[in-house]
């Protein structure tokens, strides 16, 4: 695209547009493979601007990582009124659908989790998702240790269960969606009273 016909966009659209090229680049590739000329290429941006947005090929590649796996507030926000059943329905539904938007860029984040920078992303990741999961099942954020360590625990089964479907066609996306659903429920509803009263009859019982 020549400088006469670029469009003009304000920065943070352009900041949007460079990440949504890397993640295309990214995904199709791997982080070696993949140039900052060629995201450069993909997004019709000069190649300065990749550094001036983002400081460089790393910085770009940890935010795409970031964006990937950190569960995103428009994901719980504005979930419709009703029960928590519901609630969880609608983010896991709106989670199935940018995973499957960026199949190719998802896969290659999760593949990259021995990255010690991508593992420390997605330990923050995983705390974020408790967050947003307490959120949507109208649980208060703190004062659930043992359930958000269940919460993270769903999370590296969540990123399994991904892969059954986008990779090895195990599940389709309804089967995905069920276990899902289902799974988180049980683990609200069932394993973490177990578990909090297994807990509190252990703490009774050590006094």
């Amino acid at each position: 695209m020549s400088s006469g016909t670029r469009r003009r966009l304000d920065p943070a659209e352009r900041r949007a547009e460079i990440l949504a090229a890397a993640r295309r680049c990214f995904g199709a590739g791997s982080y070696s493979s993949v140039s900052t000329s060629d995201i450069a290429a993909a997004a019709g941006v000069a190649r300065p601007l990749i550094n001036h947005y983002f400081g460089g090929k790393r910085e770009l590649y940890l935010e795409v990582v970031r964006q990937m796996t950190i569960v995103s507030a428009p994901v719980v926000d504005a979930l419709p009124d009703g029960p928590p059943r519901l609630r969880l329905e609608v983010g896991i539904d709106r989670w199935i659908d940018v995973v499957e938007r960026n199949r190719d860029a998802w896969l290659t984040v999760i593949d990259a989790a021995h990255d010690p920078e991508v593992e420390r992303i997605m330990r923050e990741a995983d705390e974020i998702a408790a967050d947003r999961v307490l959120a949507a099942a109208l649980l208060p954020a703190n004062g659930h240790p043992q359930l958000r360590a269940m919460i993270r625990a769903y999370g590296g089964m969540l990123r399994a269960a991904s892969r059954e479907w986008l990779v090895r066609g195990t599940l389709d996306r309804a089967e995905l969606r069920t276990f899902l659903v289902e799974t988180l429920v049980q683990l609200l509803e069932t394993t973490y009273p177990a578990v909090l009263a297994q807990h509190t009859s252990g703490t009774g019982s050590g006094g």
